[in-house]
């Protein structure tokens, strides 16, 4: 088990993830950044907000880069540019 963080990123402005999640290894935690990443699609949308984050940045807990999900990845096929 290891603590992983979910950083927002928009384009240069990064967003914290104070808190992180206990998960078993990096496969729990890209699955839990892509259900996150569609979770934050999906209230953007319904709330209308036009500017959402374009990356969840998957973090260990000494704050070392472990993978990224880009938001668009998580839409379905109809909807990518």
């Amino acid at each position: 088990m290891g603590r992983f963080y979910f950083h927002l990123r928009a384009g240069d402005e990064i967003t914290l993830d104070e808190e992180g999640t206990e998960l078993p290894d990096l496969p729990a935690a890209e699955g839990e950044a892509v259900l996150a990443a569609r979770e934050l699609l999906a209230e953007a949308i319904k709330s209308g907000t036009p500017d959402v984050s374009e990356v969840l940045v998957i973090t260990d807990e000494v704050g070392r880069p472990l993978g990224t999900v880009p938001l668009a990845t998580v839409l379905p096929r109809l909807l990518k540019k």
